[in-house]
């Protein structure tokens, strides 16, 4: 009798070491998840609720276990809000490492310098990984940049983000510009920063074509913009066409060549270079610039010296078959 007890008692702890190690080895195991995947874990979830949600995408064979295995290992950290990327054959001991650890998938939007308001509704609202509804922001209120974003965050919120982004820009710059600045408020300082960003694609011209324009607007000359041609037109939109006559000469809010001073308003989303260049213009007594054919421009300080350089870019336009 003695014996046979023992016995029994020998193989009722082989079968507790057995389930015991079973135990460990599905914590640390490889998972049944055959490619590497992304999981969106809802703000407010419990480690409850994600796991039921692992099980139903296949990361993990079991909630209950998963669940289970986590209480008993001792983990305390919160599992985070966000999009994760679980390797193929992820352990459900990594997997709890990677939601706890709140290493989020970033995801990013570009807004390029110079975008009017227009596109930058239209590339948000074409991106499939966000979610909500925005309307056309305001012109010049969204400062050109790379947003991170999650996915499935609300275009609100990444929207916000570019607004909130240009209005810390502004009240930084706006305090130490130059006494050279011919701007009388941060708004007019964006209305012209967006003209000079459409004018020149090189940042190294940014000051100079700010000095042109800052000299125009002192000696109560026309800025004669064709950006602010097209605005009207287009929303901002690229032409696609030469301007017409009739254009030229069109009345609006926004057509250089039919008024003194700046347009009623920004005819894009300046970058913060821009707006520092109007802030902080070159010193010139250039009056014009027009196209080199070398992606530049070249500046003149008189009439005649302009109508000469004009003279050159038609030749190279020529050249080209482009007239």
């Amino acid at each position: 009798m003695r014996r046979a007890a023992r016995w029994v008692i020998i193989a009722a702890m082989l079968l507790l070491v057995i389930i015991a190690g079973n135990f460990v080895y599905g914590w640390t195991a490889p998972g049944p998840l055959e490619r590497e995947t992304s999981i969106v874990i809802k703000s407010g979830s419990s480690i409850t609720s994600a796991a039921e949600l692992l099980e139903k995408e296949g990361v993990v064979k079991s909630a209950d276990a998963f669940v289970n295995r986590a209480k008993i290992f001792g983990v305390t950290s919160t599992i985070k809000a966000g999009e994760f990327i679980i390797p193929a054959r992820a352990s459900n001991a990594a997997i709890l490492d990677i939601l706890t650890g709140g290493k989020t998938v970033q995801r990013m939007v570009t807004i390029p310098e110079g975008w009017p308001s227009i596109m930058v509704y239209e590339r948000l609202m074409a991106n499939e990984q966000l979610s909500g509804e925005v309307t056309v922001p305001d012109e010049g209120s969204v400062l050109p940049d790379s947003y991170a974003f999650e996915r499935n965050e609300s275009r609100a919120a990444v929207l916000k983000r570019m607004q909130d982004a240009m209005s810390k820009t502004i009240d930084e710059l706006w305090p130490n510009r130059s006494t050279t600045t011919v701007v009388k408020s941060p708004e007019e300082a964006v209305t012209l920063a967006s003209i000079v960003e459409k004018e020149t694609a090189l940042k190294s011209e940014l000051r100079m074509v700010a000095g042109v324009y800052s000299n125009r607007i002192r000696q109560g000359m026309m800025l004669q913009a064709d950006p602010t041609i097209i605005y009207p037109i287009t929303k901002g939109k690229p032409l696609g066409r030469r301007i017409r006559q009739s254009e030229i000469a069109d009345v609006n809010d926004y057509n250089t060549y039919a008024m003194v001073g700046l347009p009623k308003g920004p005819i894009a989303n300046p970058s913060r270079a821009a707006i520092e260049a109007v802030l902080n213009p070159q010193e010139t007594k250039s009056l014009f610039f027009v196209a080199d054919g070398k992606g530049g421009h070249v500046f003149a300080d008189t009439l005649q010296e302009h109508n000469a350089n004009v003279e050159k870019w038609y030749a190279i336009r020529r050249q080209r078959g482009e007239m």
